[in-house]
């Protein structure tokens, strides 16, 4: 009777586990799913672009003489006004060639009281000879001879006063040169580069060469960024636009599109268009040449009804059955997962704006958690795409 009771015992014991190993098992293989609550908030859809932030007018002052410079006065990050004295080119040799002119001027004009003085001799003499040769006291020739005599003293004249301007010419040249000895700021502004030194020798014979930059207005930035090909239509002006630089990371500096420029730039078959942004800069934060990484906003949807865009790259394993058409979500409804169709709005990268399909506050699945083996699906079957 023992052993029969014992035996019972034992198989009641085999029994009990069998069965909960069978119901483990079971919940083991149950699929389980990471999802996340359908929310609403802020997406900001925009187009990135890396630029170069500069000043909106950079003047390079360069000199149209050549020379030594013989002073500066102005340097790095020196504030200028216009018409103010940068630095100066040696000018003796150009005050010389001043004097030298005045002085060719000075002969030219004495050749003019010459010359005039000629003609009116020359003149005296044609119409005495013709009072003579009326009378008939002279020949023919001797009057013919003073004739000529008074028109050659007339082409001398104006010989002269040609002479005069052409000196004149030379004289406002040289005195021209002089004035570009002084070189001058054409507008009010900082210098932010200075390419010579005192003593050094400047020439400007074949090219000007560049003496400083003057930056116009650094309270006024652009940044000059280059988009995409596939996203310049979505770039309008007027846009608004935030940025960063490396300098203050943890800035966020505000901008607008000014200008999309139509040109197109081809780099390795690359085809990028300019796009201007203007930037205020009051508290003289960017400087030029700093490399902004921007952010060029084309919507924004303020309260919009958003899922995170893991949930739309969620595909679920399927046995045997094609893919579904059109953009859906798989939400899990009393524990069980389903596909809902949707319809999309703009995207911040990180969150898509749902129009249609869900409700605020649904479950939607972002990643099974189930553990998959031997490259099989859960549910028995291979991968299909939804």
């Amino acid at each position: 009777m023992k052993k029969i009771i014992t035996a019972a015992v034992i198989l009641a014991v085999l029994v009990s586990g069998v069965t909960a190993f069978v119901m483990l098992r079971k919940k083991d293989d149950a699929p389980s799913f990471r999802t996340e609550k359908v929310t609403r908030g802020e997406i900001k859809s925009s187009v990135t672009a890396n630029g170069t932030v500069n000043a909106v007018t950079t003047v390079l002052v360069g000199t149209q003489v050549s020379g030594t410079i013989k002073r500066i006065y102005a340097d790095y990050n020196s504030p200028v006004k216009k018409g103010q004295l940068l630095a100066q080119i040696d000018p003796s040799p150009f005050e010389a060639q001043v004097n030298q002119a005045r002085a060719n001027l000075y002969s030219a004009k004495a050749n003019v009281a010459k010359a005039e003085a000629a003609l009116a001799d020359a003149k005296r003499t044609m119409e005495r000879n013709g009072e003579l040769l009326k009378r008939k006291l002279i020949a023919q020739s001797d009057y013919d001879t003073a004739e000529t005599n008074w028109l050659s003293a007339k082409a001398q004249l104006d010989a002269a006063k040609g002479q005069v301007s052409q000196t004149e010419a030379a004289t406002r040249l040289a005195e021209t040169n002089l004035t570009y000895t002084r070189i001058v700021s054409p507008v009010n502004g900082v210098v932010i580069s200075r390419n010579v030194d005192a003593g050094q020798t400047v020439a400007a014979s074949f090219q000007t060469p560049t003496l400083f930059t003057i930056a116009q207005d650094l309270k006024k930035m652009q940044i000059d960024t280059s988009v995409n090909e596939a996203d310049i239509g979505r770039i309008k002006t007027g846009q608004d636009v935030e940025f960063t630089v490396d300098a203050y990371p943890d800035t966020t500096f505000k901008g607008k599109v000014s200008q999309v420029r139509i040109a197109p730039v081809t780099v390795q078959n690359v085809v990028t268009y300019d796009v201007v942004i203007t930037v205020d800069n009051a508290s003289l934060m960017l400087k030029p040449g700093m490399t902004a990484n921007v952010s060029i906003i084309t919507a924004v949807s303020e309260n919009a009804l958003r899922v995170p865009n893991a949930a739309l790259r969620f595909r679920m394993p399927s046995k045997g059955q094609r893919p579904a058409k059109g953009p859906g979500i798989w939400v899990l409804e009393n524990g069980l997962p389903k596909r809902v169709p949707v319809e999309m709005g703009i995207s911040d990268g990180s969150y898509t704006e749902i129009l249609s399909g869900l409700k605020e506050g649904q479950q939607v699945i972002t990643e099974s958690l189930t553990k998959e083996q031997t490259g099989r699906s859960p549910f028995g079957g291979p991968r299909f795409m939804h």
